[in-house]
């Protein structure tokens, strides 16, 4: 069996590609097994928390939580499986004093070696979207302060964080810990394929070339606010607002912006 894990990295177009798959699920049903974030939330939880704890039990709840994806499939389904979610690798660095990948490495050896002893002589492979470091940079400072109470300024988490954001590197720590071959393609480099950052992803599922031009292509998901939206998400971060009320001031903001941008 063919198993391919898509397990990140954050803002690097991993929703696009998720939501390419959801897309056109019915398509890609009759040749692949797909399995995003909504299938497999216990399993992206049990991975974020041990990014966090690097306690052997929670290691022990991904191992757990993989086996009870990958024993109950059907050995006679010979199509390939995708798993997908940026979630794979932990939380994504920046916040809970996370600077960087450091849990992605034992994860993806985790889910190696998981996976072999549920699928004896499984063909596996795992798959990166990267980024260059400035623009990988600002675009998870700008999700965090728009999905969080995120207080630290802009140049402030920039100096913070440039010695560790190296995605590149971040990349062959995984590949030495793990004996699968590890796949890498910079969002930079797949921006104007023909499906954007699921190109890459799909070539290396190999499809059929008839299902390959049956696909339907989307625009990318997600993606960051403007600066000046950016600069009050943070000022509402640093108000005195309840939870609540600064929930609903950044909803209030970012329909605004939305209600703008179809207009102009």
């Amino acid at each position: 069996m063919r198993v391919i894990v898509h397990a990140g990295f954050h803002r690097t177009g991993t929703t696009s590609i998720q939501h390419m798959m959801q897309r056109n699920a019915r398509k890609l049903a009759r040749h692949f097994r797909i399995l995003t974030r909504r299938q497999m939330p216990a399993l992206c939880e049990a991975a974020r928390a041990w990014s966090l704890s690097h306690d052997a039990a929670d290691l022990g709840l991904v191992t757990f939580e993989l086996a009870q994806i990958l024993e109950p499939l059907d050995p006679v389904d010979t199509r390939p499986l995708v798993l997908s979610s940026e979630d794979l690798s932990g939380h994504m660095p920046g916040r809970f004093d996370l600077t960087g990948y450091d849990a992605a490495p034992r994860l993806m050896a985790t889910i190696e070696q998981t996976t072999q002893t549920c699928l004896p002589g499984a063909d596996l492979a795992f798959f990166f979207t990267i980024r260059a470091t400035a623009p990988w940079l600002r675009s998870t400072w700008a999700q965090h302060v728009r999905a969080i109470r995120f207080t630290e300024p802009r140049d402030a988490y920039l100096a913070r964080m440039a010695p560790h954001a190296d995605l590149t590197a971040t990349v062959a720590r995984i590949a030495a810990a793990v004996t699968a071959p590890v796949h890498a393609t910079a969002l930079e480099a797949c921006a104007d394929a023909p499906f954007g950052p699921f190109t890459p992803l799909l070539d290396l599922m190999q499809p059929p070339q008839k299902l390959r031009a049956k696909l339907t292509a989307l625009p990318p998901s997600n993606p960051s606010f403007p600066n000046p939206v950016l600069a009050q998400f943070l000022a509402l971060n640093q108000s005195n607002l309840t939870r609540a009320a600064l929930a609903e001031a950044k909803k209030t903001l970012m329909e605004d912006w939305r209600s703008t941008a179809r207009l102009g």
